[in-house]
């Protein structure tokens, strides 16, 4: 641990002290500096990821009788771009449109205060479809997930999308 040098030299009748020179062992602080870091590494809980549930379909009927008045669909393109439309796409109650992603929640809670108006009951809300095409990435999906709960869309589904979907897409040049 510690240590003193007490040396002292005798000679010419004259007692001669030497300085004393005190030397710190440091290994047993390190010893326990390294037990302290280990012992906090592992107690430690760091941060733990965030996800998000998804409740995804069982492979069952493909067909699914859902009203085409309550029904968005938002196709999602390159360049952070989003082509949406209410209704089927050959008979669309609201017209398609190309939106950016930062105005998706607008488009989103205008259609669900429509919707709910058209039907009259709140539990019948809006449907959302969600078609990623493969110029999208994977954060305009993910943006499109957190808008659909901040805007409180409770249905919503991730499907593939159709060639229709796809060509109107060329033309509005999104894919």
């Amino acid at each position: 641990m510690a240590e003193l040098n007490n040396n002292v030299e005798r000679g010419s009748g004259r007692v001669k002290r030497s300085r004393h020179s005190a030397r710190v062992d440091m290994t047993p602080m390190v010893d326990l500096m390294f037990l302290l870091i280990t012992f906090f590494m592992l107690t430690t809980t760091l941060a733990k990821p965030v996800a998000m549930d998804i409740a995804m379909p069982d492979d069952g009927p493909a067909v699914l009788d859902v009203s085409e008045d309550r029904t968005v669909t938002l196709c999602l393109g390159k360049n952070n771009k989003i082509e949406w439309h209410r209704g089927l796409l050959e008979n669309p109650i609201v017209s398609p449109s190309v939106i950016g992603s930062e105005e998706v929640r607008h488009v989103l809670m205008k259609q669900s205060e429509e919707v709910i108006r058209i039907t009259g009951d709140k539990k019948k809300g809006l449907i959302v479809l969600i078609k990623p095409s493969d110029k999208s990435n994977y954060k305009n999906l993910v943006d499109v997930l957190d808008e659909l709960s901040i805007a409180k869309v409770q249905s919503y589904a991730i499907v593939d999308i159709t060639q229709q979907d796809l060509q109107m897409m060329k033309e509005q040049q999104l894919y």
